[in-house]
């Protein structure tokens, strides 16, 4: 308790380009931009995949395969080949990170949709697309918004290696403060980084009530 009180209770920790707003500020540029462009990337991937059927267990496979990869390594091993300077070097570790979660997800959820449902669908009319968004979308959407909500919580807990190329963001706390045994920085910045994946996990639990089907939910 004492340290948290030392760290937030510091009034230089609130001002300048190393207080908390900007630092907490681009700890949220670093994830989101992440957590946006790895979606673009694996919910069409997804949706695509779990309507045709078509390359499903390949996917997921390497989609498992790629959770093993280690953030660090891979940060360090991007540094190595194109060097610091850019954001790209945290960038390509949080999007090979986020896109699991969001694709297996995805994909799961288009695939587990009753086939009566899928049939019923194809009985009224609909075609391709239309049986995909108006149809499937809607009971996979519970699925679909985990993965997303799993992706962005590892994203936001993840991005505190930015500060390890030099980058800022809440790392900054944990990493400077390890170096200098500044023990109250380094409780400070964990205790920011938790508080921001738990209003992660709010946002995406108020968003699944606004946008997920009553019945669908209740069935779910």
């Amino acid at each position: 308790m004492n340290w948290l009180i030392d760290f937030f209770g510091n009034p230089d920790n609130w001002s300048g380009s190393d207080g908390i707003p900007v630092r907490l500020l681009q700890h949220v540029e670093f994830s989101v931009l992440a957590f946006a462009i790895a979606a673009l990337i694996a919910l069409p991937l997804g949706l695509l995949i779990g309507h045709t059927g078509r390359g499903g267990v390949i996917v997921v496979l390497s989609a498992n395969a790629a959770r093993a990869l280690p953030t660090l390594g891979l940060l360090v091993l991007v540094v190595l080949l194109i060097g610091v300077g850019t954001i790209w070097p945290v960038l390509i570790p949080l999007v090979a990170l986020a896109i699991p979660p969001i694709l297996v997800n995805t994909y799961e959820g288009i695939r587990g949709v009753d086939a009566d449902l899928r049939d019923a669908a194809y009985g009224m009319g609909l075609r391709g697309p239309q049986v995909l968004f108006r149809a499937l979308v809607p009971v996979a959407l519970p699925l679909i918004l985990l993965g997303l909500r799993l992706a962005a919580i590892q994203v936001v807990a993840t991005a505190t290696v930015a500060a390890y190329v030099g980058l800022g963001g809440l790392g900054r706390y944990i990493i400077d403060g390890l170096a200098t045994k500044d023990y109250p920085s380094v409780f400070g910045g964990a205790v920011l980084v938790v508080l921001l994946a738990l209003a992660v996990q709010f946002g995406f639990a108020l968003l699944h009530r606004v946008i997920v089907s009553p019945g669908v939910r209740q069935v779910r």
